[in-house]
């Protein structure tokens, strides 16, 4: 099976995970999609090949050397985004993209079309053969496409033994749309001195710095009268919702920043009279910048309190992940080794932060220093998703020349 195949083959799955569900996975039709990847790890012939009780799969790829050289890892998620729907994805393939708006879909009644002007990303790719969606649901590159390369890349590896490695170790995941990726990954179990997530955008990104991030869940209760005698007795949820959310930086959420630059994103309004629920996201890639958003969203809650009293407003605030930067520094040849391979492969690299996270953020907290490659997906979570073959091919030839690098680098040292 080549790339393309087993890519087309995977988005027919429908895995999207659920953050409503207390789960794991999230939702039990990923589990359909593991145990068929499962079982095509095995026809591969990889060795160490399981799935655990929550979904995760770990398969190795054993040294074709005696020398000792580390055991790393690749890594990528299964789940697509709950943002837009992973169902009955009917993905098509343009050879030879002309530089054109691309027409998804076409009848009398609807007509929709990714344009170039909303979406110049996709002049990168003029001349390439690009994958689209037919305008209904998402691809699923995100990060199925990062799956895809992975196992071709050990297939490539194990068919080319004139390519020195030592032992490479792979393992794939659900929830990560969900931020839920990494509680439950066996870093243990992996037993590896450092690992690559394959779950990028466009061809060249590594990423080592994300955002520190945290949520924070904001309970209103009110006192609801019959209106026509609610003077001076009533107090509106929804009202003190309104009041909470005013007191925010209109200017510090996603639509108005970009780069280095956190901010507070609403993510779920819901209510009514007597009781309203205000969901937030919190992130900034600065931990000082990224504390002092949570004490003023506290302080926030105070004055609503200190206004309305009885404290009627209640806040759920919690840490999700950190900058794996303060990780990574400390253990910088494995950026290193990315780099060097990635200039073999002639791709230039494009290092830069991400404005969200990954399971790597949470992996390098938990003792695996974890950066983050590209994948080749554009424009994630939604219909007009495309991935270009290229890249991909660019992304899998990456891997292997990573494990090669890997291979001589400690070589040359010793």
């Amino acid at each position: 099976m080549n790339l393309i195949e087993r890519f087309l083959k995977y988005t027919t799955f429908d895995t999207q995970s659920n953050e409503e569900s207390s789960s794991i996975p999230s939702t039990p039709k990923q589990l359909i999609f593991a145990n068929y990847l499962k079982q095509e790890l095995d026809n591969e012939g990889l060795k160490e090949v399981e799935i655990d009780d929550k979904g995760y799969i770990y398969a190795t790829l054993p040294a074709n050397t005696n020398e000792d050289i580390p055991t790393i890892g690749f890594i990528s998620h299964y789940d697509t985004s709950p943002d837009c729907s992973g169902k009955n994805i009917n993905a098509r393939l343009i050879k030879r993209y002309n530089g054109g708006d691309i027409i998804l879909s076409q009848d009398k009644n609807e007509k929709i079309v990714t344009d170039t002007s909303t979406y110049p990303e996709l002049l990168k790719h003029i001349g390439e053969d690009i994958i689209v969606t037919d305008g209904h649901t998402l691809l699923g590159a995100d990060d199925k496409a990062g799956i895809a390369e992975i196992v071709q890349a050990m297939s490539f590896l194990q068919h080319h033994d004139e390519i020195k490695h030592g032992k490479i170790r792979i393992a794939f995941n659900p929830d990560e749309e969900i931020g839920r990726g990494a509680q439950h990954f066996d870093v243990k179990k992996f037993n590896c001195r450092w690992a690559y997530t394959i779950d990028g955008g466009d061809l060249g990104e590594l990423e080592y710095e994300n955002f520190n991030a945290a949520s924070a869940k904001i309970i209103i209760n009110g006192v609801s009268v019959h209106p026509g005698y609610a003077k001076d007795k009533m107090i509106n949820a929804c009202m003190v919702a309104m009041d909470f959310a005013s007191m925010l930086p209109r200017e510090e959420t996603p639509e108005h920043t970009e780069k280095y630059q956190g901010f507070y994103h609403l993510t779920n309004f819901s209510g009514n009279v007597e009781k309203a629920t205000l969901s937030y996201i919190i992130r900034d890639h600065d931990r000082q910048h990224f504390e002092k958003r949570k004490e003023f969203i506290l302080k926030c809650t105070e004055r609503i309190n200190s206004k309305y009293g009885d404290e009627i407003v209640k806040i759920d605030l919690s840490d999700t992940y950190y900058n794996m930067r303060e990780k990574v520094e400390q253990q910088m040849h494995v950026v290193d080794i990315a780099l060097k391979a990635m200039k073999d492969c002639g791709i230039s690299p494009i290092v830069k932060p991400i404005r969200g996270g990954t399971d790597g953020a949470q992996l390098s907290f938990n003792g695996l220093i974890c950066p983050n490659l590209f994948a080749g997906g554009v424009n994630f979570h939604g219909p007009h998703e495309f991935v270009s073959v290229q890249v991909m091919e660019k992304a899998t030839q990456l891997i292997v020349n990573i494990c090669e690098q890997t291979y001589k680098s400690f070589i040359k040292q010793n």
